[in-house]
C-alpha cells in the first residue's frame, strides 16, 4: 500500500477509542443517538478519537461533528449541550427524503443524490463543509464512509482527506458535509450512485494504482455499507479499543421471493448487505475474543438478557426490541413516540454492552466509571 503521512493507517493498533456507528436509515440514526447519550453520562463521548460511521450513522456523526465545538464539556468530560445535536437530528428524524427524492429525481432536472442532498444541508448543514469538522487535537477525527464504485475500495471523508488507497487522497477536502452524507447513505439501487466532481488536487506523495485521470476526475460513489456495514474498516486497523453500534436490520427469509428483475434485485443486494455485515462482526467478535482488540459492540437486533448484566435498573429483560429493529431501512419521517422508543433502546442496550465489556482494565485506563442508569431518555422505555 502506498503511504503519505495523510494516511492514518497505523501498521500496529495504537492505544485509543474508536467509535462505529453502522447504517439503517433513520432507524439507525435514531438508534446511535441513544448510544451518545449513555456515553456522554459516562464520561466516554469525550474520550474518542475517531468516529467511523456509514449510511444512516453518517447523519449522526457528521451533525456530531459540526457541533462538537458547542457541546460543552465540563470538567468530568461530559457534554451539557448534547441536546443541540439531539434536537436536529429528530428533526431531520421527522422529515421524509427518499421517496420526494426519488420523485424528484424522475420528473425534474438533477439527480436523486443531489436532491438527499440538499434536503440533508437545509435540515442540518447550512453549506458546512468537511473543513468544519473538529481537527486533530480538538476532538475524535471524523470519518464519513462511502463505497467508490469505480475502485471497489472505501472512501473515506475526513477534514484532513477524502480518497481512497487505490485512486489516492486529496488533503483538505471542500466538499460539503451534505454531499458526503449523501454519499455515505446512498442505498443502492434507488438512491446510488452519487457522482462526485474532484476540483482539488490530489496528494503527490501517495499514488494508488488507479490515479490516473479516469479516476481522479469524479468519483462514482455508493452507500458506505456496501463495502462496510458497521463502519469498522477505518477504525479497526488503527485503535486497539472499539466500540460498535450497530443499527441495520438483519434480513428476514422469504418463502416465494420475488422473480421480476426489480424486486429480485434488492432482494438479492438486501442479502449481499447481511453478509457483508455479519463477517464484519464475526471479525470484530473473533478479535474480542482473542484479546487482539478490547472493547464492546451493541446491536438493535440483540435481547438485552443476553448480555447478562450483573443488574436491570431500567426494567429491560422482558422487553422486545423487535418491532424497533424491523422498522424499514428508510429515510421516511418517523413519528414523535417511534423516535423516542429507538433512542431509549439504543441508550439501554448501550449501558448493557458496556457494563458487562467495558472491563475495569479499561475504565481505569480511561479513567472512567460506568453506575447503573437511573432512567431512559424519554419516558415509557421501548
Amino acid at each position: 500500500m502506498p503511504e503519505s503521512p495523510l494516511f492514518d493507517e497505523a501498521r500496529e493498533p495504537e492505544a485509543g477509542i474508536a467509535l462505529c456507528l453502522s447504517g439503517g436509515g433513520y432507524r439507525a440514526m435514531l438508534f446511535h443517538l441513544g448510544s451518545l447519550v449513555r456515553l456522554n453520562e459516562v464520561s466516554l463521548l469525550s474520550k474518542l478519537s475517531r468516529i467511523s460511521s456509514v449510511s444512516g450513522g453518517s447523519i449522526t456523526a457528521a451533525y456530531l461533528g459540526l457541533r462538537w465545538k458547542d457541546l460543552a464539556f465540563d470538567g468530568n468530560g461530559r457534554a451539557a449541550a448534547l441536546d443541540l445535536v439531539i434536537d436536529k437530528i429528530r428533526e431531520m428524524a421527522s422529515t421524509s427524503v427518499d421517496a420526494g427524492a426519488v420523485i424528484g429525481g424522475i420528473l425534474l432536472p438533477g439527480s436523486i443524490s443531489d436532491r438527499v442532498a440538499r434536503a440533508y444541508d437545509e435540515t442540518l448543514f447550512d453549506g458546512a463543509t468537511l473543513a468544519d469538522l473538529p481537527g486533530d487535537g480538538a476532538g475524535p477525527r471524523f470519518v464519513i464512509n462511502a463505497t467508490n464504485v469505480q475502485s471497489g475500495a472505501v472512501w473515506r471523508f475526513s477534514k484532513a482527506y477524502m480518497g481512497d488507497y487505490r485512486v489516492g487522497l486529496v488533503p483538505k477536502p471542500t466538499v460539503k458535509l451534505a454531499v458526503a452524507v449523501a454519499a455515505s447513505s446512498a442505498f443502492p439501487p434507488v438512491l446510488s450512485p452519487l457522482n462526485l466532481p474532484i476540483d482539488d488536487p490530489f496528494d503527490p506523495t501517495f499514488d494508488g494504482d488507479l490515479s490516473g485521470p479516469a479516476y481522479r476526475k469524479a468519483a462514482v460513489l455508493s452507500d458506505g455499507g456496501v463495502y462496510d456495514n458497521l463502519g469498522l474498516e477505518t477504525a479497526f486497523k488503527r485503535f486497539q479499543t472499539l466500540l460498535v453500534s450497530d443499527g441495520g436490520k438483519k434480513i428476514a427469509p422469504e418463502e416465494d421471493p420475488s422473480h421480476d428483475w426489480a424486486r429480485h434485485s434488492i432482494r438479492v443486494l438486501d442479502i449481499i448487505d447481511n453478509q457483508v455485515r455479519s463477517l464484519r462482526k464475526r471479525q470484530l467478535i473473533d478479535a474480542f475474543e482473542e484479546r487482539a482488540r478490547t472493547g464492546a459492540y451493541w446491536g438493535i437486533r440483540t435481547l438485552y438478557a443476553d448480555y447478562a448484566a450483573p443488574s436491570d435498573p431500567l426494567g429491560c429483560t422482558h422487553r422486545d426490541p423487535t418491532a424497533l429493529a424491523e422498522i424499514p431501512t428508510r429515510l421516511q419521517a418517523l413519528p414523535d413516540p417511534v423516535q423516542e422508543k429507538l433512542i431509549n433502546w439504543g441508550y439501554a442496550i448501550t449501558d448493557a454492552a458496556l457494563r458487562v465489556h467495558f472491563g475495569q482494565d479499561l475504565r481505569t485506563m480511561y479513567r472512567v466509571t460506568i453506575p447503573d442508569p437511573t432512567s431512559f431518555p424519554y419516558p415509557g422505555g421501548y
